[in-house]
């Protein structure tokens, strides 16, 4: 289905938290992701624990700011460890974390444990001056799971909700699926969370077109590795740094 939608590139490259996170990537290739995100003036950068402080050093000075993971990428840590994760990512420079649930514990029904962690985690970050997103990993939940989560970090007053971190892999015998970001779930998730509480998708934001679809359902920010690819698009399509509409394809690639 095709749409149309009114943004500038600024809006689009505000966007882009760009995901520096994959478990081979190199120091030096963490250097060429800060550059490029310097260069394009995106959101954030998003980076390994051990990685920010070297992350903050590369964007000193610029309006990019630093993105660190705890208790990444399976949410397995107790809450003391993603505690002391927090502070020592806050420590070394982090403005914005990003922290997995204790997907099992969802899984459960254990709620209180899940709201106790959420609610600790979250107060450790607004200490230190910092925002927090809070990942579900939505490829292991069911849509009751995804209300509840979304209500919960609306009654903690967390500042995002997230869908996923891009490595959530689902097994099924002898293969793996994973989706990431569905349209389905963004509505679920923003149908259910309060309207102060913004929204990250994250896996399976690859083009232009999955951008302005998200951003039509009330998204506020993506994880992407395809920066440079989407901002490119942008351009050749005609936005420039005044509002410009444009037409794109509703959905997102699965």
């Amino acid at each position: 289905m095709e749409s149309n939608i009114t943004v500038t590139l600024q809006e689009i490259a505000k966007m882009i938290d760009h995901s520096l996170l994959h478990p081979t990537l190199t120091d030096m290739e963490l250097e060429q992701g800060c550059a490029l995100a310097k260069k394009l003036n995106l959101a954030t950068v998003c980076v390994k624990p051990y990685a920010t402080a070297a992350a903050a050093a590369l964007l000193k000075g610029s309006d990019v700011l630093v993105c660190s993971v705890i208790g990444f990428p399976a949410g397995n840590s107790s809450i003391d460890v993603k505690v002391y994760e927090v502070k020592q990512v806050l420590q070394d420079g982090a403005h914005e974390v990003d922290m997995v649930v204790n997907v099992a514990k969802v899984l459960g029904g254990q709620w209180e444990y899940v709201r106790d962690e959420i609610t600790r985690i979250n107060g450790a970050v607004v200490a230190g001056g910092a925002t927090l997103k809070v990942i579900f990993e939505t490829d292991y939940l069911e849509p009751r799971h995804i209300i509840q989560l979304s209500k919960i970090c609306s009654d903690i007053g967390v500042a995002f909700v997230k869908t996923s971190t891009g490595y959530g892999f689902v097994k099924h015998g002898n293969y793996y699926t994973y989706r990431g970001a569905t349209v389905e779930n963004l509505k679920l998730m923003r149908q259910h969370s309060a309207p102060n509480v913004q929204i990250k998708a994250a896996g399976g934001v690859r083009t232009l077109d999955g951008l302005l679809t998200v951003l039509s359902l009330g998204v506020s920010r993506i994880g992407a590795t395809a920066s440079q690819a989407i901002l490119n698009d942008a351009k050749q399509r005609g936005v420039t740094e005044l509002p410009t509409t444009i037409s794109y394809v509703h959905g997102l690639e699965q």
